[in-house]
């Protein structure tokens, strides 16, 4: 998806990674116009909370009936990860990919020095759409690389118990591994920096606890339903909210009243501080500008057109009068 809003965030000092956190931030409406219309919040980036591991961006579409037109654009230094709920979506990029995922398919494509691609519904007419998006940042030692793309039907899964403590019945969360890694099991999704990302589904009346990594950080997005995350102090979280849940846990109790969806995000805390603006995600000014260049230039960094398209392009906006700077994250 396309960043519309360009401008640069207000700063704000970012909290630090210093060990359990139980901060609860609500996803902001951001507006995306043109033939779109849709509806998107954004979760991540917050203006104190930059990055969750690699994790630096995370919108939600959804659930809306609309038509998604989402004509070829750039992106460098990043993985976008598409994690649908409902609707059918038609990925088309540089490469000559051409797929549709739905329900259960991730697609990942990864950016490297550059790589331009489009997002449409299938249909002429609005149909329901929901789904994640998020972006990965990635490490120095692949952001310089050659673009790639890759779409995953068979995702591994956890089944963890799933104890109701009012009865001592047990049913089982199911976990499926989208990104990463998760109570030992691996995605087949490339990685580059040590993550994970994963979507939960636990019971009515369910409490499970997540084994996690002490090294790591995390955050938790409500999906459909709320979440009670034993957590210091414990915490509700809604649809719409994440939950960020710092570093230095070995595990973390959640619980839910009805049948709940939520996704995890977590890793590593990341390597370097980013510079992030429209769709590129970068370390300096400079790298920002020149990519912003090329884009409006037709530089051939982005691969030139995709197949079954014709001109149409989502054009650079402008720079920002101000000199780009990243959010730093103290240790």
């Amino acid at each position: 998806m396309s960043r519309l809003d360009a401008a640069p965030e207000e700063a704000e000092t970012p909290v630090s990674c210093d060990g359990p956190r139980a901060d609860l931030y609500d996803a902001r409406e951001v507006p995306l116009g043109g033939l779109r219309a849709m509806e998107v919040r954004r979760a991540l980036p917050q203006r104190p909370l930059p990055t969750v591991g690699a994790w630096c961006f995370l919108d939600r579409f959804g659930p809306q009936e609309a038509v998604m037109r989402v004509e070829p654009h750039p992106h460098i230094g990043l993985q976008t990860v598409t994690w649908p709920y409902s609707g059918e979506i038609r990925h088309r990029d540089v490469l000559g990919s051409d797929v549709v995922i739905t329900r259960g398919s991730l697609n990942l494509m990864t950016s490297g020095r550059g790589i331009a691609h489009s997002e449409y519904s299938v249909g002429e007419d609005a149909t329901m759409l929901d789904a994640l998006q998020l972006w990965v940042a990635l490490p120095d030692s692949r952001r310089h690389g050659e673009p790639a793309f890759e779409k995953h039907d068979d995702l591994p899964q956890v089944h963890l118990p799933a104890g109701d403590h009012g009865t001592g019945d047990e049913s089982t969360a199911v976990v499926t591994v989208v990104l990463g890694t998760f109570a030992g099991v691996d995605s087949p999704a490339s990685v580059y920096t040590p993550i994970v990302g994963a979507e939960i589904r636990l019971p009515a009346g369910r409490r499970v606890r997540l084994p996690l990594e002490t090294a790591w950080e995390y955050a938790i997005i409500p999906v459909t339903g709320e979440v009670i995350v034993e957590a210091d102090p414990t915490t509700v979280a809604a649809p719409d909210q994440l939950l960020y849940l710092g570093i230095d846990r070995d595990g973390i109790e959640v619980a839910a009243e009805q049948d709940t969806t939520l996704f995890l995000i977590g890793g590593e805390p990341f390597e370097a501080e980013l510079v992030m603006w429209w769709n590129f995600v970068g370390r300096t000014h400079e790298e920002i500008a020149q990519a912003q260049e090329d884009w409006a230039n037709e530089d051939p960094r982005f691969g030139g057109r995709i197949v079954g398209h014709g001109d149409e392009r989502v054009p650079a906006p402008p720079m920002p009068n101000v000199r780009l700077t990243p959010r730093q994250r103290r240790p």
